[in-house]
Protein backbone atom coordinates (compact mmCIF):
# COMPACT_ATOMS: atom_id res chain seq x y z
CA UNK A 1 0.00 0.00 0.00
CA UNK A 2 1.03 3.57 -0.66
CA UNK A 3 1.86 5.58 2.37
CA UNK A 4 -0.17 8.55 3.55
CA UNK A 5 0.71 11.81 2.63
CA UNK A 6 -0.92 14.00 6.00
CA UNK A 7 -4.56 12.97 5.37
CA UNK A 8 -4.02 11.98 2.26
CA UNK A 9 -4.43 8.25 1.07
CA UNK A 10 -3.63 7.39 -2.32
CA UNK A 11 -5.17 4.55 -3.88
CA UNK A 12 -3.95 3.22 -7.00
CA UNK A 13 -5.24 -0.27 -7.89
CA UNK A 14 -8.46 -1.98 -7.13
CA UNK A 15 -6.42 -5.08 -4.67
CA UNK A 16 -4.91 -2.17 -2.06
CA UNK A 17 -9.07 -0.44 -2.18
CA UNK A 18 -10.53 -4.14 -1.31
CA UNK A 19 -7.62 -4.61 1.43
CA UNK A 20 -8.49 -1.01 3.39
CA UNK A 21 -12.37 -1.66 2.77
CA UNK A 22 -11.85 -5.05 4.17
CA UNK A 23 -9.93 -3.60 7.22
CA UNK A 24 -12.75 -1.42 7.99
CA UNK A 25 -12.78 1.85 6.23
CA UNK A 26 -16.35 3.60 6.40
CA UNK A 27 -15.49 6.79 4.70
CA UNK A 28 -13.47 7.63 1.42
CA UNK A 29 -12.91 11.36 2.39
CA UNK A 30 -9.53 12.62 1.80
CA UNK A 31 -8.96 9.71 -0.74
CA UNK A 32 -7.29 10.07 -3.80
CA UNK A 33 -8.14 7.09 -6.14
CA UNK A 34 -6.42 7.17 -9.84
CA UNK A 35 -6.81 4.74 -12.58
CA UNK A 36 -9.50 2.49 -10.87
CA UNK A 37 -12.07 0.29 -12.04
CA UNK A 38 -15.00 0.59 -9.80
CA UNK A 39 -16.98 -1.17 -11.85
CA UNK A 40 -17.71 -4.04 -9.90
CA UNK A 41 -17.38 -1.61 -6.32
CA UNK A 42 -20.83 -0.28 -6.71
CA UNK A 43 -22.22 -1.73 -3.33
CA UNK A 44 -19.15 -0.29 -1.77
CA UNK A 45 -19.33 2.67 -3.01
CA UNK A 46 -22.77 3.50 -2.01
CA UNK A 47 -22.41 2.35 1.93
CA UNK A 48 -19.13 4.47 2.65
CA UNK A 49 -18.83 8.54 2.63
CA UNK A 50 -17.26 9.90 -0.45
CA UNK A 51 -17.43 13.82 0.21
CA UNK A 52 -14.06 15.12 -0.62
CA UNK A 53 -12.54 12.08 -1.81
CA UNK A 54 -10.65 12.20 -5.08
CA UNK A 55 -11.48 10.13 -8.16
CA UNK A 56 -9.14 10.65 -11.16
CA UNK A 57 -10.02 8.94 -14.47
CA UNK A 58 -11.95 5.99 -12.68
CA UNK A 59 -14.63 3.88 -13.93
CA UNK A 60 -17.67 3.82 -12.97
CA UNK A 61 -21.00 1.32 -13.35
CA UNK A 62 -24.15 3.31 -14.64
CA UNK A 63 -25.60 5.83 -11.96
CA UNK A 64 -22.03 5.51 -9.65
CA UNK A 65 -20.35 8.50 -10.89
CA UNK A 66 -23.97 10.72 -10.24
CA UNK A 67 -24.16 9.35 -7.03
CA UNK A 68 -20.44 9.76 -6.34
CA UNK A 69 -20.69 13.40 -7.01
CA UNK A 70 -24.21 13.86 -5.74
CA UNK A 71 -22.46 12.69 -2.20
CA UNK A 72 -19.51 15.09 -2.36
CA UNK A 73 -16.96 12.95 -4.05
CA UNK A 74 -14.92 15.23 -7.11
CA UNK A 75 -14.42 13.24 -10.35
CA UNK A 76 -11.78 13.88 -13.07
CA UNK A 77 -13.16 12.07 -15.92
CA UNK A 78 -10.45 10.31 -18.68
CA UNK A 79 -9.51 13.35 -21.01
CA UNK A 80 -11.02 12.26 -24.42
CA UNK A 81 -9.15 11.37 -27.54
CA UNK A 82 -5.62 11.70 -26.45
CA UNK A 83 -2.77 8.98 -26.90
CA UNK A 84 -1.51 9.06 -22.95
CA UNK A 85 -2.84 7.82 -20.20
CA UNK A 86 -3.31 10.72 -18.46
CA UNK A 87 -4.02 8.97 -14.82
CA UNK A 88 -1.64 6.30 -14.98
CA UNK A 89 0.15 4.96 -11.87
CA UNK A 90 3.53 3.43 -13.15
CA UNK A 91 6.02 4.64 -14.96
CA UNK A 92 6.44 3.52 -18.96
CA UNK A 93 8.78 0.54 -19.82
CA UNK A 94 11.08 -0.02 -23.12
CA UNK A 95 8.62 -2.32 -24.25
CA UNK A 96 5.31 -0.58 -23.64
CA UNK A 97 6.81 2.63 -25.63
CA UNK A 98 8.11 0.59 -28.12
CA UNK A 99 6.06 -1.96 -29.02
CA UNK A 100 6.58 -4.71 -31.40
CA UNK A 101 9.63 -3.83 -32.95
CA UNK A 102 10.63 -7.81 -34.22
CA UNK A 103 11.03 -8.36 -37.81
CA UNK A 104 9.47 -4.76 -38.70
CA UNK A 105 11.52 -1.95 -36.95
CA UNK A 106 8.41 0.43 -37.36
CA UNK A 107 8.87 2.95 -34.82
CA UNK A 108 6.32 4.88 -36.44
CA UNK A 109 3.45 2.60 -35.70
CA UNK A 110 4.64 2.92 -31.42
CA UNK A 111 3.06 4.69 -28.61
CA UNK A 112 6.53 6.86 -28.43
CA UNK A 113 6.08 7.80 -31.82
CA UNK A 114 1.95 8.29 -31.98
CA UNK A 115 2.55 10.17 -28.68
CA UNK A 116 5.31 12.42 -30.39
CA UNK A 117 3.39 13.36 -33.44
CA UNK A 118 0.34 14.09 -31.23
CA UNK A 119 2.37 16.41 -28.56
CA UNK A 120 3.36 18.47 -32.07
CA UNK A 121 -0.02 19.34 -32.75
CA UNK A 122 -1.67 22.74 -31.72
CA UNK A 123 -2.16 22.37 -28.11
CA UNK A 124 -5.61 23.40 -27.36
CA UNK A 125 -7.21 23.39 -23.65
CA UNK A 126 -7.84 19.99 -23.80
CA UNK A 127 -4.51 19.13 -24.87
CA UNK A 128 -3.13 21.37 -22.23
CA UNK A 129 -4.85 19.83 -19.69
CA UNK A 130 -3.94 16.05 -20.82
CA UNK A 131 -0.21 16.59 -20.91
CA UNK A 132 -0.50 18.28 -17.21
CA UNK A 133 -2.18 15.73 -15.81
CA UNK A 134 0.10 13.42 -17.50
CA UNK A 135 3.22 14.59 -16.41
CA UNK A 136 2.01 15.32 -12.50
CA UNK A 137 1.15 11.05 -12.87
CA UNK A 138 4.37 10.68 -14.16
CA UNK A 139 5.56 12.76 -10.84
CA UNK A 140 3.66 10.48 -8.54
CA UNK A 141 5.21 7.33 -10.19
CA UNK A 142 8.22 8.35 -9.83
CA UNK A 143 8.37 9.20 -6.66
CA UNK A 144 7.12 5.71 -5.60
CA UNK A 145 9.66 3.76 -7.79
CA UNK A 146 12.82 5.84 -6.58
CA UNK A 147 12.17 5.68 -3.03
CA UNK A 148 15.05 3.44 -0.97
CA UNK A 149 17.08 3.96 -3.64
CA UNK A 150 19.95 6.29 -4.06
CA UNK A 151 20.64 7.61 -7.93
CA UNK A 152 23.54 8.55 -9.13
CA UNK A 153 23.48 10.80 -12.66
CA UNK A 154 25.04 10.27 -16.09
CA UNK A 155 24.55 13.16 -18.55
CA UNK A 156 26.53 13.30 -21.49
CA UNK A 157 26.77 14.05 -25.54
CA UNK A 158 23.26 12.67 -27.15
CA UNK A 159 25.22 12.67 -30.13
CA UNK A 160 27.85 10.08 -29.25
CA UNK A 161 27.32 7.28 -31.51
CA UNK A 162 27.76 3.69 -30.32
CA UNK A 163 30.53 2.65 -32.77
CA UNK A 164 32.31 6.07 -31.29
CA UNK A 165 35.08 4.48 -28.02
CA UNK A 166 33.18 7.38 -26.17
CA UNK A 167 30.35 5.25 -26.19
CA UNK A 168 32.05 2.16 -24.96
CA UNK A 169 33.63 4.59 -21.80
CA UNK A 170 30.22 5.56 -20.61
CA UNK A 171 28.79 2.32 -20.66
CA UNK A 172 32.00 1.30 -18.81
CA UNK A 173 30.80 4.26 -16.35
CA UNK A 174 27.12 3.28 -16.06
CA UNK A 175 28.51 -0.65 -14.91
CA UNK A 176 31.10 0.49 -12.18
CA UNK A 177 28.03 3.27 -11.26
CA UNK A 178 25.82 0.70 -10.74
CA UNK A 179 27.61 -1.61 -8.60
CA UNK A 180 26.45 1.17 -5.33
CA UNK A 181 23.35 2.98 -6.53
CA UNK A 182 20.95 3.22 -9.18
CA UNK A 183 22.24 5.04 -12.31
CA UNK A 184 19.81 8.02 -14.41
CA UNK A 185 19.92 9.66 -17.23
CA UNK A 186 18.37 11.63 -19.38
CA UNK A 187 16.97 8.15 -21.06
CA UNK A 188 17.60 9.30 -25.04
CA UNK A 189 20.30 8.28 -27.58
CA UNK A 190 24.31 8.20 -27.19
CA UNK A 191 26.16 8.63 -23.80
CA UNK A 192 22.56 8.20 -21.85
CA UNK A 193 21.66 5.03 -23.64
CA UNK A 194 25.34 3.84 -22.69
CA UNK A 195 25.45 5.03 -19.33
CA UNK A 196 21.81 3.03 -19.22
CA UNK A 197 23.35 -0.21 -20.76
CA UNK A 198 26.30 -0.35 -18.11
CA UNK A 199 23.94 -0.39 -16.30
CA UNK A 200 21.58 -3.20 -17.77
CA UNK A 201 24.84 -5.39 -17.57
CA UNK A 202 25.95 -4.46 -13.86
CA UNK A 203 26.51 -7.91 -12.88
CA UNK A 204 28.03 -9.32 -16.23
CA UNK A 205 31.62 -9.25 -16.67
CA UNK A 206 32.80 -6.44 -18.38
CA UNK A 207 33.44 -8.75 -21.37
CA UNK A 208 30.09 -8.59 -21.87
CA UNK A 209 29.30 -5.37 -21.95
CA UNK A 210 32.40 -4.81 -25.02
CA UNK A 211 30.34 -7.75 -26.48
CA UNK A 212 26.94 -5.50 -26.41
CA UNK A 213 28.87 -2.54 -27.34
CA UNK A 214 30.19 -4.32 -30.68
CA UNK A 215 26.81 -5.57 -31.67
CA UNK A 216 24.98 -2.19 -31.18
CA UNK A 217 27.56 -0.49 -33.36
CA UNK A 218 26.55 -2.45 -36.02
CA UNK A 219 23.75 0.26 -35.82
CA UNK A 220 25.35 2.90 -34.69
CA UNK A 221 22.57 5.76 -34.99
CA UNK A 222 18.40 6.23 -34.68
CA UNK A 223 19.31 7.83 -37.98
CA UNK A 224 17.85 7.57 -40.57
CA UNK A 225 16.19 4.96 -38.71
CA UNK A 226 14.75 5.08 -34.97
CA UNK A 227 13.34 1.27 -35.84
CA UNK A 228 16.39 -0.37 -36.43
CA UNK A 229 18.51 1.10 -33.86
CA UNK A 230 15.75 0.58 -31.22
CA UNK A 231 15.11 -3.43 -32.09
CA UNK A 232 18.92 -4.02 -32.16
CA UNK A 233 18.81 -2.71 -28.03
CA UNK A 234 15.97 -5.25 -27.86
CA UNK A 235 18.17 -7.75 -29.45
CA UNK A 236 20.91 -7.31 -27.08
CA UNK A 237 18.36 -7.29 -24.41
CA UNK A 238 17.40 -10.32 -25.25
CA UNK A 239 21.02 -11.53 -25.21
CA UNK A 240 21.56 -10.54 -21.70
CA UNK A 241 18.06 -10.75 -20.22
CA UNK A 242 16.89 -9.40 -16.35
CA UNK A 243 19.13 -7.08 -16.57
CA UNK A 244 19.58 -4.30 -13.78
CA UNK A 245 17.97 -1.88 -12.85
CA UNK A 246 17.99 2.28 -14.16
CA UNK A 247 16.20 4.98 -14.59
CA UNK A 248 15.99 6.88 -17.85
CA UNK A 249 13.93 10.68 -17.86
CA UNK A 250 13.53 11.47 -21.07
CA UNK A 251 10.49 14.35 -23.02
CA UNK A 252 8.68 14.13 -25.46
CA UNK A 253 9.44 18.05 -26.65
CA UNK A 254 12.72 16.37 -27.98
CA UNK A 255 10.84 13.70 -29.69
CA UNK A 256 13.24 13.27 -32.18
CA UNK A 257 15.49 11.97 -30.31
CA UNK A 258 13.94 8.36 -29.02
CA UNK A 259 14.39 7.01 -25.55
CA UNK A 260 16.71 4.37 -24.97
CA UNK A 261 15.59 0.61 -24.69
CA UNK A 262 18.13 -0.38 -21.40
CA UNK A 263 16.41 2.52 -18.67
CA UNK A 264 14.30 -0.49 -17.12
CA UNK A 265 12.06 2.39 -16.10
CA UNK A 266 11.36 5.49 -18.19
CA UNK A 267 9.77 8.82 -16.72
CA UNK A 268 8.66 10.60 -20.05
CA UNK A 269 7.62 13.87 -19.90
CA UNK A 270 5.79 16.65 -22.02
CA UNK A 271 7.25 19.98 -20.17
CA UNK A 272 10.83 19.50 -20.17
CA UNK A 273 11.89 22.02 -18.02
CA UNK A 274 10.21 20.09 -15.74
CA UNK A 275 11.66 17.14 -16.65
CA UNK A 276 15.14 18.66 -16.34
CA UNK A 277 14.75 20.06 -12.76
CA UNK A 278 13.36 16.71 -11.91
CA UNK A 279 16.49 14.62 -13.54
CA UNK A 280 18.80 16.68 -11.23
CA UNK A 281 16.73 16.69 -8.23
CA UNK A 282 16.73 13.01 -8.11
CA UNK A 283 20.08 12.29 -8.22
CA UNK A 284 20.65 12.55 -4.68
CA UNK A 285 24.19 10.66 -5.04
CA UNK A 286 25.85 12.87 -7.24
CA UNK A 287 26.01 13.61 -11.09
CA UNK A 288 29.01 12.72 -13.50
CA UNK A 289 29.26 14.50 -17.01
CA UNK A 290 30.69 13.18 -19.95
CA UNK A 291 31.67 15.32 -22.69
CA UNK A 292 29.03 17.26 -24.50
CA UNK A 293 27.88 20.45 -25.79
CA UNK A 294 24.73 22.60 -25.14
CA UNK A 295 22.73 20.45 -23.16
CA UNK A 296 25.39 19.26 -20.45
CA UNK A 297 27.01 22.70 -20.41
CA UNK A 298 23.34 23.48 -19.16
CA UNK A 299 22.54 20.58 -16.64
CA UNK A 300 26.36 21.63 -14.90
CA UNK A 301 25.16 24.90 -13.68
CA UNK A 302 21.37 24.05 -13.20
CA UNK A 303 23.36 21.71 -11.10
CA UNK A 304 26.06 24.35 -10.00
CA UNK A 305 23.70 26.91 -9.53
CA UNK A 306 21.59 23.94 -6.69
CA UNK A 307 24.82 23.09 -5.11
CA UNK A 308 26.17 27.25 -4.76
CA UNK A 309 23.44 28.49 -3.10
CA UNK A 310 22.44 24.83 -0.91
CA UNK A 311 23.63 23.70 2.59
CA UNK A 312 26.54 21.11 3.63
CA UNK A 313 23.92 18.44 4.08
CA UNK A 314 21.75 19.01 0.71
CA UNK A 315 25.66 19.31 -1.48
CA UNK A 316 26.44 16.01 -4.06
CA UNK A 317 28.97 15.72 -5.60
CA UNK A 318 30.03 16.87 -9.17
CA UNK A 319 32.59 15.21 -11.66
CA UNK A 320 33.15 16.20 -15.05
CA UNK A 321 35.41 13.71 -16.58
CA UNK A 322 37.49 15.02 -19.67
CA UNK A 323 40.49 17.62 -18.47
CA UNK A 324 40.99 18.60 -22.30
CA UNK A 325 37.30 18.48 -23.17
CA UNK A 326 35.77 20.66 -19.96
CA UNK A 327 39.11 22.84 -20.07
CA UNK A 328 39.83 23.66 -23.43
CA UNK A 329 36.91 22.49 -26.08
CA UNK A 330 33.90 23.75 -23.89
CA UNK A 331 35.63 25.33 -21.07
CA UNK A 332 33.27 24.94 -18.16
CA UNK A 333 35.75 23.79 -15.35
CA UNK A 334 37.10 26.84 -15.18
CA UNK A 335 33.75 28.51 -14.19
CA UNK A 336 32.26 26.11 -12.33
CA UNK A 337 36.04 26.32 -10.09
CA UNK A 338 35.70 29.58 -9.65
CA UNK A 339 31.97 29.82 -9.00
CA UNK A 340 32.25 26.88 -5.56
CA UNK A 341 35.53 28.34 -4.56
CA UNK A 342 34.63 29.36 -0.94
CA UNK A 343 31.39 27.85 -0.53
CA UNK A 344 30.39 24.57 0.76
CA UNK A 345 30.90 22.87 -2.25
CA UNK A 346 33.95 23.51 -2.92
CA UNK A 347 35.47 20.58 -2.19
CA UNK A 348 32.65 18.13 -3.92
CA UNK A 349 33.52 19.16 -7.22
CA UNK A 350 36.15 17.26 -9.30
CA UNK A 351 37.86 17.30 -12.49
CA UNK A 352 38.84 13.73 -14.03
CA UNK A 353 40.10 11.83 -16.76
CA UNK A 354 37.97 8.09 -16.75
CA UNK A 355 35.28 6.38 -15.94
CA UNK A 356 37.16 4.98 -13.04
CA UNK A 357 38.19 7.46 -11.46
CA UNK A 358 34.54 8.93 -11.61
CA UNK A 359 33.42 6.12 -9.82
CA UNK A 360 35.46 5.90 -7.16
CA UNK A 361 34.44 9.92 -6.60
CA UNK A 362 30.74 9.27 -6.28
CA UNK A 363 30.52 5.59 -5.62
CA UNK A 364 30.68 6.09 -1.24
Amino acid sequence: MRNRRGRVVEVDSTEELEQRLAAGATTLTGWHLQALDLTHHSADLRRVHVAGALFLGCTFADGDEKSVRDRGGIVFPAVPDVPVETYRTALYSPAELYGDLHGNGRYGASLDARVYAWSRQPADAQHTLARALHDHAIDEALADWIHGRRLVGVMGAHAVERDHPAYADAARLGQLLAERHTVATGGGPGAMEAANLGAWLADRPVEAVAEAVALLAAVPSYRPSVGAWAARAFEVRERWPDGGDSLGIPTWHYGHEPPNAFASAVAKYFQNATREAILLQVCDAGIVFLPGAGGTVQEIFQDGCENYYADASAVAPMVLVGRRHWTEEVPAWPLLERLARGRVMEGQVHLVDTAEEAAEIVGG
